[in-house]
C-alpha cells in the first residue's frame, strides 16, 4: 500500500550512484550510472523518475514527470470511484406498530438492500414496553422472515439498553 505523502525522487534528487534504468518506450538498459541516465534522459528532452526507491538498484524510468504525475492522480481518483461504500440504514419500529406501518417500513427496508446497503431494524421500548421484549423478538421474527429472500442475517437480534436491534446484509 502506497503511503500518503510519497515524494519521488526526479533528476538531480537521485542519490543512488547506480540505477536500473528504463526508457521512455519500456526498452531495459539494464543497471548504468545516474550520471549517464541522467544525460540520457536530457537527450531526449524529459525526465528522470525513481519509480521503484526500494529495490537494489533502485528502478528509474525517462518520462515526461507532469504527465506521470498527473496519471497517478487520475489513477486514484478511477479507483477511489470504483470503491463500494456500504452504507448501514436503520428502521425504528415500536413493539406497538401496526400492520400496515410495519409493512411499509419492511418496503422501505426492502428497497434499502435491493440498493446494496446493510439494514439495521430497531425495536425501540418506552416505558413499560420493555416488560415485554417477547413481543420485540417476535416482530424481529417477522421482519427477518419477510426479507429472508433477499437478505442473510448478519447479526441476530440482542438487547442493548431499551433497543432490540437486528442487521441484515444483502444477499
Amino acid at each position: 500500500m502506497a503511503k500518503k505523502n510519497e515524494k519521488l525522487r526526479v533528476n538531480n534528487s537521485i542519490t543512488s550512484s547506480e540505477v536500473r534504468l528504463i526508457d521512455e518506450n519500456g526498452k531495459q538498459h539494464g543497471v548504468v550510472g545516474v550520471a549517464k541516465a541522467l544525460e540520457m534522459a536530457n537527450d531526449a528532452a524529459l525526465d528522470l523518475v525513481e519509480i521503484v526507491p526500494n529495490s537494489s538498484p533502485p528502478v528509474c524510468k525517462i518520462l515526461n514527470f507532469g504527465k506521470y504525475k498527473y496519471d497517478r492522480e487520475r489513477q486514484k481518483k478511477v479507483n477511489k470511484k470504483k470503491q463500494k461504500i456500504i452504507h448501514v440504514k436503520e428502521i425504528r419500529i415500536r413493539p406497538n406498530t401496526d400492520k400496515h406501518d410495519l409493512i411499509i417500513k419492511i418496503n422501505k427496508g426492502q428497497k434499502f438492500l435491493l440498493k446494496g446497503d446493510k439494514l439495521k431494524v430497531t425495536v425501540m421500548f418506552r416505558g413499560r414496553e420493555f416488560l415485554r421484549t417477547e413481543a420485540g423478538y417476535q416482530l424481529l421474527e417477522q421482519v427477518k422472515d419477510i426479507l429472508s429472500e433477499i437478505s442473510v442475517v448478519d447479526k441476530e437480534p440482542n438487547l442493548q439498553g431499551k433497543r432490540l436491534s437486528l442487521i441484515l446484509s444483502p444477499k
